[in-house]
């Protein structure tokens, strides 16, 4: 007979042999016909299924069920577990997950070769959506969510232990840094690694603030949570600002307590607490996704330089350099950067490139390139790591004494 079709005579012998073998609750009676009808819980279709064997003369033998041990009988206690777990915390959908004893898993493997039906749900699949059932009946809203839950239960068998997980807020949106001298994640003291000592005045910290704090404290306040990251779309120099619409970033608010969040008036307060440090835009909830695809995402930027030199140089020297700085570049990883990446030759190319001489010594350079381009080096060469490079064109030395990115260009994100 094609497994998972079986003719109702067939049905009864196979109840009546499940039964023989010993007690057994309606649930995972209804387990092993699972695929059997439709609309009906294993609850209820075991019920029935142990009615209609008993009118044929088999009953089943009573006592507790040698297959779970009782374990759907236990789901209200433990979903009033769960409950208090979630007390304070704000979710609308939500999911369940157990992990099996190893006498429960053996039981189940036995069962299933023993008594095979082609018709039968897994023990795990069955109790994790029954007690999600009595979960939404206590709390009264939410639904289930199998893939982005906000917040999810794992129940421990062997430990009796319920461990709860509360899904990350994600927000994305654009930041301005209008001040130099601030990296854009919290750095760790160099010294001490982050536990405190006299050189960062026992903040941990290598630097008094960054973009992710200043961007993130209004959130952590609001939403109840401790916790936050900032994933940036790349990020510019210590010294640089951004400028223009911004940088794509997506805000990681780590088990938020409250997640319906007023985003305008959180990005207003960012922006008036940050002192005109930060400022933030376009904010808006996204799901955890977006947090790959910021960090993947190959955006063009647009850059302006102020470069000194280290001799005179002339009007048509620079334009005649900064003509042939277009194009294709091959840089070696920085030295300064060397110590936490690899250490490659990279193939980038400057898209475009326009600037002016301010001074016989100084210039002012705007340039348009791929993303990952290393501007300071693309400047000064950086002992010949960056070939062709603006100082070895000109034949003199040169260096960025300040720069700005004036756009960060993404299909994915855009401004």
């Amino acid at each position: 007979m094609e497994e998972g079709k079986l003719s109702v005579e067939e049905v009864l012998r196979r109840t009546a042999e499940v039964l023989r073998a010993g007690p057994l609750c309606d649930d995972c009676l209804g387990r092993a016909f699972a695929l059997l009808g439709r609309g009906f819980s294993n609850h209820e279709r075991g019920r029935a299924l142990r009615t209609l064997a008993g009118m044929f003369g088999t009953s089943g033998k009573p006592g507790p069920c040698w297959l779970c041990g009782g374990l759907f009988d236990s789901i209200p206690a433990l979903v009033e577990r769960a409950l208090a777990l979630v007390e304070g915390i704000g979710f609308d959908s939500y999911l369940f997950g157990v992990r099996l004893t190893p006498r429960l898993a053996e039981m189940e493997a036995f069962f299933d070769q023993t008594f095979p039906t082609g018709l039968s749900e897994p023990l795990r699949h069955a109790f994790n959506r029954e007690a999600g059932k009595a979960f939404e009946a206590r709390v009264g809203h939410g639904t289930v969510d199998l893939t982005h839950p906000h917040v999810a239960f794992t129940i421990d068998l062997a430990r009796g232990e319920i461990e709860l997980s509360v899904l990350s807020l994600y927000v994305y949106g654009r930041y301005r840094k209008l001040a130099r001298g601030i990296p854009q994640t919290h750095w760790p003291c160099r010294l001490c690694g982050g536990r405190g000592c006299s050189s960062c005045h026992e903040t941990g910290k290598q630097y008094p603030e960054s973009v992710e704090e200043l961007v993130a404290l209004p959130f952590l306040r609001v939403a109840g949570a401790v916790e936050a990251h900032l994933h940036g779309a790349g990020r510019e120099d210590i010294d640089a600002r951004m400028l223009g619409d911004g940088r794509p970033f997506v805000l990681e608010v780590v088990a938020p307590r409250r997640r319906n969040l007023d985003l305008a008036r959180l990005g207003a307060e960012v922006n008036e607490t940050a002192d005109g440090k930060v400022a933030v835009s376009r904010l808006r909830e996204v799901p955890r996704e977006a947090v790959g695809e910021i960090k993947e995402t190959e955006a063009e930027k647009t850059y302006r330089a102020r470069v000194a030199f280290g001799e005179e140089v002339s009007r048509q020297a620079l334009t005649d350099a900064l003509s042939r700085l277009q194009g294709p570049i091959d840089q070696r990883t920085p030295r300064r950067v060397a110590h936490r990446r690899a250490d490659l030759v990279r193939g980038r190319r400057v898209l475009s490139v326009s600037g002016s001489l301010v001074s016989l010594r100084e210039a002012e350079i705007t340039l348009r390139t791929e993303g990952g381009l290393y501007i300071k080096e693309l400047v000064s060469g950086d002992e010949g790591r960056t070939v062709p490079s603006l100082a070895s064109l000109l034949g003199v030395s040169a260096q960025v004494v300040e720069l700005d990115v004036l756009e960060v260009a993404s299909p994915h994100f855009p401004a």
